[in-house]
């Protein structure tokens, strides 16, 4: 078969790998209908996730068919049209018993480790993949949501709504900003509105990010690039800085932003991948009562996400920018890693 391949930092290719086969009697293998790419995946090839390593088939986002399931898998069959969660769960472990499938401690990949595809093992950028622990790792796509849609329940629409809307703790009429208008800060937007915030600031450098968020939940923007930017938000939050931070980028300049604009007792909850250490001044932040959360997406709640997207509860097809053939994966990153230039959100590879 033919798959997106890491060959180490900045280096990629689109070439012949042996097709996956069945190894456990909890694997399922999936024919790839539709993936796309992460804003993580980009962190890869940068280098910030040095776990990755060369010969590793990126992805960890896809919808696709079952040809083939192990021994020990009832409750799906081929045929089967799937969501591929990010997030693998064994479900038994201690862990999966508490929802925190992000630190699955089954032995795939690396034990306490969920997110293994494009990470650890094998992933979904290619024709098939192997999918462990299929049974609590897939979901049955809805009659009548179309692939393009499914694909964002397998990571950055349960991403935004649990690390940023939920641990941030969004409560009705709160003031929330979203540093970072990119596909999962715009999930974070979609959701938040779930809650009931009173306001949505959507805060980013790209002033058509900033206004493409407003058909996702916004309902203000602020261009990162201006002198006065910090100001706009402080005017919008009567002056005392915002309930809830969601950073969405994740490097040291989007952090700052998010600590600088949240009011005592707020919330700054970090969604972004940093590859780089952060500064956190503990002396002058000692007294703000704040609260900070940090996390990688357990998936717990893709399936009331489902359930939302198949009964048109979010309204998120315009995450779509751009679409591709599988075979032009190549040329998709290219426009994914220049949104700024091709207005780019989120792109869709095919079969």
């Amino acid at each position: 078969m033919k798959a997106l391949v890491y060959h180490g930092p900045g280096e990629k290719s689109w070439e012949e790998v042996p097709d996956p086969v069945i190894l456990k009697p909890t694997d399922a293998i999936v024919k790839i209908d539709t993936t796309t790419i992460c804003g993580t995946d980009l962190h890869i090839l940068k280098g910030d996730v040095p776990a990755v390593t060369p010969g590793r088939i990126l992805g960890h986002e896809g919808v696709g068919t079952i040809t083939e399931v192990g021994s020990a898998v009832t409750d799906l069959a081929v045929g089967d049209h799937v969501i591929i969660s990010c997030v693998s769960a064994c479900g038994k472990c201690d862990f999966c018993k508490r929802g925190v499938y992000s630190h699955c401690r089954a032995d795939e990949g690396a034990p306490g480790i969920g997110w293994i595809f494009g990470h650890l093992i094998d992933g979904t950028q290619a024709e098939y993949v192997r999918v462990p622990f299929a049974e609590t790792s897939l979901y049955r796509v809805p009659t009548g949501v179309p692939d393009e849609l499914a694909v964002l329940i397998s990571d950055i629409l349960p991403t935004g709504h649990e690390i940023g809307v939920r641990y941030g703790a969004v409560s009705p009429g709160d003031v929330v900003a979203v540093v970072g208008a990119g596909p999962v800060g715009l999930a974070a937007m979609a959701t938040a509105g779930l809650y009931g915030p009173s306001r949505v600031i959507a805060i980013d450098t790209d002033a058509n990010r900033v206004e493409q968020a407003k058909r996702f939940g916004a309902t203000d923007g602020v261009v990162a690039t201006d002198a006065d930017w910090k100001e706009q938000v402080f005017a919008m939050t009567d002056g005392l800085g915002v309930d809830v931070a969601i950073e969405a980028v994740g490097i040291p300049a989007t952090w700052d932003m998010s600590l600088d604009i949240v009011r005592p007792a707020g919330h700054v909850a970090n969604v972004g991948v940093h590859g780089a250490p952060v500064s956190f001044h503990l002396e002058d932040k000692w007294i703000a009562n704040l609260t900070i959360t940090t996390g990688l997406v357990n998936t717990d709640t893709s399936p009331m996400l489902i359930k939302l997207l198949a009964q048109g509860k979010l309204d998120v097809a315009g995450f779509v920018s751009h679409h591709f053939a599988l075979g032009d994966i190549l040329s998709a990153y290219d426009t994914f890693s220049r949104a700024a230039e091709t207005k780019a959100l989120k792109v869709i590879l095919t079969a």
